[in-house]
């Protein structure tokens, strides 16, 4: 009699723990599976990437290459190793973008540089030509501005460098904004041409001259002796002239 007294109890406990468990598994939502749009994987890889686009007349705008491309399809984005951005104009020198790693929008209205980024501005008639060095910068292709908040370093041809902590470029008004504290060495183009014009001019001048000495020896020499003829002759007929 005591035995099923004390087992009874211990099964009711059990049957309430499964029904207990039952009800809670039946009230959580079910388990969703992985799905690859919500992973940061790339879908594609492209080796040696190249893309151009055109204006509206059909001239070369810009050119961006990169050594190579992921595309990640959970947010439409590309990602660039060792970028080159080169934007052409129409009577303007081009400029090019180099960086380490890049990253192009979703809409491709920005493209951005990273890792010992270097900007080429080729010279013109009037401009010498002007590289920008940083860690960081921001494109923006239609535009034609870039940004950055990182320290930037300026030099300009002939002996210009700015140090900056930011900086917006401007290429189709050709201005730069420097941000933050500023430090600058400039030196006039007029004094540049004012040393190189001063430098050579002495050298060249002594050899030109030694040449036509020599030769004026050369031809001297046959001078001299019909002057000595001339000489004795005239002091010949001298004696002549007192002997008469």
């Amino acid at each position: 009699m005591g035995r099923p007294t004390v087992v009874f109890p211990l099964v009711l406990l059990a049957l309430l723990a499964l029904l207990t468990f039952w009800i809670d598994r039946s009230v959580q939502p079910p388990e969703r599976r992985p799905d690859a749009n919500l992973r940061h994987d790339p879908d594609y890889i492209l080796d040696n990437f190249v893309t151009t686009r055109t204006n509206v007349n059909g001239a070369l705008a810009y050119v961006l290459a990169a050594v190579k491309m992921k595309h990640y399809p959970d947010d439409d984005t590309t990602e660039l190793e060792r970028p080159r951005f080169t934007q052409y104009a129409i009577n303007k020198p081009y400029t090019q973008i180099e960086g380490q790693r890049g990253n192009v929008s979703s809409d491709g209205e920005t493209v951005e540089f990273m890792d010992n980024v270097v900007v080429v501005r080729q010279a013109s008639k009037d401009k010498g030509e002007m590289t920008v060095r940083t860690q960081y910068l921001k494109m923006f292709p239609k535009q034609e501005v870039a940004v950055t908040d990182k320290p930037v370093v300026i030099t300009q041809a002939p002996e210009t460098v700015i140090h900056a902590n930011g900086m917006v470029f401007n290429k189709k008004n050709q201005t730069v904004n420097l941000r933050g504290r500023v430090r600058a060495h400039y030196l006039p183009p007029s004094a540049t041409k004012k040393a190189a014009s001063k430098a050579p001019a002495s050298a060249p001048a002594k050899t030109s001259k030694a040449a036509p000495q020599k030769k004026a020896k050369a031809i001297a020499s046959p001078a001299k002796k019909q002057a000595k003829q001339d000489k004795r002759s005239t002091s010949t007929n001298n004696q002549a002239r007192i002997r008469r």
